[in-house]
């Protein structure tokens, strides 16, 4: 996927969010527990203030999906009907791509409108995610939800630019 096919809202949050991986010293190493959470609530919380700056309220940070559940999305774009989830581990063997699927399955049940689920990640996600099992995953959710399934990874030295 190029970022040329995103809206140009959603292009935009993930240009700021290379952007922000390009000026944070170490992001791409892996820093495990502990170390690996605070960095990821410090990244998430610069990016959520990029957001608010950029889209005011044309994009809802943290936003729940589902009435009467504890489930947030990372960022929507109401207009858009698209739901951005920041996954800085899905290249791990075990991550939070079924859960997120998932998420947006139950938003559009509790009728929030979502037509396109974006991963933005760290490199090797989507290598991992090009794989027959999520393949599946994702051609399943297209033909009988009308949800698209996207990753977009971060790379270090992209110059402003998404690679994968």
């Amino acid at each position: 996927m190029e970022i040329s096919e995103l809206p140009d809202k959603v292009a935009r949050l993930a240009l700021a969010a290379q952007g922000i991986a390009d000026e944070t010293i170490g992001f791409f190493e892996i820093k495990g527990p502990g170390v690996g959470d605070h960095a990821s609530l410090r990244f998430m919380a610069a990016l959520r203030h990029v957001a608010r700056e950029l889209f005011g309220d044309a994009c809802k940070a943290e936003h729940r999906v589902c009435k009467g559940v504890n489930f947030a999305v990372d960022f929507y774009f109401p207009e858009e009907t698209v739901v951005v989830e920041i996954a800085l581990g899905l290249d791990k063997p075990i991550s939070e791509y079924e859960r997120d699927i998932f998420k947006c399955l139950l938003a559009q049940h509790h009728g929030c409108p979502v037509k396109k689920l974006l991963f933005i990640t760290k490199p090797g996600a989507l290598k991992k995610n090009s794989a027959p099992g999520p393949l599946a995953i994702q051609a399943f959710v297209k033909d009988k939800f009308e949800l698209e399934v996207e990753i977009l990874g971060l790379h270090p030295a992209a110059e402003g630019k998404l690679l994968e």
